[in-house]
């Protein structure tokens, strides 16, 4: 098999990551650039570069490119710590989203905004007793005329202290089954009865949000897809956010700043060197995987293979550049605030062991352990 990367390709991803090293330089922190990296003026370069909607079909304004174009500018950007926060969320997830659920009309409200990187949208999904539980929610939409009324709390929700629009996941029937009652909508953040308090984690960042929703009223024309069914669109949305190649390289910044330290001192260490080419090996690997997926070559559910692998090593490649930066690592800086928060990776966009359940029971057909009586 031939694995190397054509020049056309090659080229698209050297230009990525030389516009992503330009956009990152000078920033305190490089990593997690998808989830803090908030820079609308960014957003707009790269909406000017048609980095934006890169696969969506033409006649919807998008690139009508390959899923792996797209891959290789979402590689180089992230690695390399471009800002790409602002436009993120709306164009791996969104977009996509109101392309196969949206009717005209709403694809030709907010596909305009997101491609041309002005708009800012978050995710309501997850509730404070309903994270990696979807079927959980009980944040509520009552039909109210030509409108719905919806109240209720979300958690964890990235970007919505300066989101223009939040998706919002509702219970629109009490009375169905905890997996059907849910349906999907696009608010306006500027709605009267919304309230956002951000959420200071231990590294100081302040991009997760909690949203309060009280007597909000939300147009019915913006409800996506059909009414109740919302759960069967989630685990396809969820698809497009758990696969991607930003699982992967979150934190690779601080890696190839920890390989140019082992290098320049000599790279004597014997287990050091055992290390980074563990980590080599893993990035090869994890890298095809995420391919295998981008390219369609994946089996159902692939996403939580990857998500798993490459989430778990981000936590490895954080201890990885601690041992490496030695007593440093002990003080506060880029090392030791990507150790505190490498853990994160393996709980957002669904838990490790949620994600082990899928691949046990969905892929794998193992049996359900019974619950203890």
């Amino acid at each position: 098999m031939d694995f190397s990367i054509p020049a056309d390709l090659q080229a698209l991803s050297d230009e990525a990551k030389a516009v992503g090293a330009e956009a990152a330089a000078g920033r305190d922190i490089q990593e997690d650039s998808w989830l803090i990296g908030s820079d609308r003026a960014f957003s707009k370069q790269m909406a000017s570069l048609g980095w934006i909607g890169m696969t969506w079909p033409t006649e919807h304004g998008g690139g009508g490119h390959s899923a792996i174009e797209r891959f290789m500018v979402v590689e180089g950007l992230i690695a390399t710590g471009a800002p790409i926060a602002a436009s993120w969320m709306a164009d791996r997830q969104i977009g996509p989203t109101l392309l196969e659920y949206g009717t005209d009309a709403q694809r030709d409200r907010w596909l305009p905004g997101i491609l041309d990187g002005s708009a800012m949208w978050s995710i309501g999904m997850s509730e404070p007793d309903a994270g990696s539980d979807v079927a959980s929610i009980r944040t509520r939409a009552v039909r109210d005329g030509d409108d719905w009324m919806v109240n209720g709390q979300k958690i964890w929700t990235s970007g919505a202290a300066e989101a223009d629009w939040v998706y919002l996941v509702a219970r629109t029937d009490p009375d169905a089954p905890p997996h059907k009652g849910l349906s999907e909508f696009v608010v306006d953040m500027k709605s009267p009865g919304i309230e956002v308090r951000t959420i200071t984690d231990m590294t100081g960042n302040e991009h997760f949000t909690e949203i309060h929703f009280e007597d909000v009223r939300v147009p019915h024309a913006h409800l996506v897809g059909g009414l109740n069914q919302s759960f069967s669109q989630i685990m396809r949305q969820m698809e497009h956010e758990r696969g991607g190649i930003d699982r992967l390289v979150s934190n690779r910044a601080i890696y190839e700043d920890a390989k140019r330290a082992f290098s320049a001192s000599g790279a004597g260490d014997p287990l050091l060197r055992q290390g980074f080419a563990k980590a080599e090996t893993i990035y090869t690997i994890a890298r095809h995987m995420v391919i295998r997926e981008v390219i369609g070559q994946a089996p159902r559910g692939w996403s939580a293979v990857t998500k798993t692998l490459a989430t778990e090593f981000e936590i490895e490649v954080a201890d990885l550049a601690a041992t490496v930066a030695g007593a440093d690592a002990l003080l506060w800086n880029r090392i030791s605030r990507n150790v505190c928060y490498a853990p994160a990776y393996t709980i957002m966009g669904g838990t490790t062991l949620i994600l082990r359940n899928i691949m046990g029971e969905r892929m794998l057909g193992l049996p359900r352990e019974p619950r203890p009586t």
